[in-house]
């Protein structure tokens, strides 16, 4: 396949997808992994497409949602030492809130062998990993977000609302030199506010690429949480 060729079809995958893994291109486009990496660097560079960890997202999602499945990858092993340390902070019996970002979702798996748990989630995935794990588990449903697999709306808020949880497990896109946090959906920012409100103690998971970014909507300032954990 020439190049050019294979980078209009990477162009369509992305577009298409609203994003790409190098993983998900090289299983589709039967090419290796520095070919791929090659393709979505000139691609950026001719201002095509935007590159982010793990893949590659269409400019005029830039400022959007960017898809769980590349940020699922996205610094993948901070994510993984961050959950470890997230998970300390549980005990027997304790009513947990966690969203849908990837960050959180990293925890369930460090969550084996505590007892008498209840878990409540805005993320689908999350709900369903945490049921595989016999964890008892309560969605919060509403308006599902394609790219984020998030529940988000009123729906949503009006069951957070009832909730007295023991402790949160939430992440954010970017903090500032300022210390606020920041977030591209608002939706998901008014749900994480509502999490904020209704649990006793806030663990804030945001690995170091995060750090000194600035998105649209305000979340919170660093001094409103109780722990923040990086890698």
């Amino acid at each position: 396949m020439l190049i050019a060729e294979r980078q209009q079809k990477i162009l369509q995958i992305i577009e298409r997808q609203g994003g790409a893994t190098v993983e998900e291109l090289v299983r589709m486009l039967y090419a290796s992994a520095p070919t791929i990496r090659r393709d979505l660097t000139a691609m950026e560079q001719n201002g095509l497409i935007q590159k982010v960890y793990g893949g590659a997202i269409p400019l005029t999602a830039a400022n959007r949602e960017i898809p769980l499945n590349i940020r699922e990858q996205s610094q993948s092993s901070a994510k993984d030492r961050m959950a470890e340390r997230a998970a300390s902070h549980v005990r027997n019996g304790m009513v947990i809130l966690m969203d849908g970002s990837s960050s959180v979702n990293r925890i369930v798996k460090y969550l084996d062998g505590f007892k008498d748990l209840i878990v409540v989630t805005s993320g689908a995935k999350t709900a369903v990993d945490l049921a595989e794990r016999n964890i008892t588990t309560l969605c919060t449903g509403g308006q599902l977000l394609n790219h984020s697999l998030s529940y988000v709306g009123h729906k949503a808020e009006e069951f957070v609302r009832g909730i007295n949880a023991d402790l949160l497990f939430f992440s954010c896109h970017g903090i500032n030199e300022e210390g606020l946090l920041t977030d591209l959906a608002m939706e998901e920012v008014h749900l994480r506010q509502l999490m904020l409100k209704q649990a006793k103690k806030s663990v804030l998971l945001c690995d170091r690429s995060k750090y000194d970014k600035t998105y649209f909507y305000t979340l919170c300032h660093k001094d409103d949480i109780d722990i923040i954990i990086t890698e």
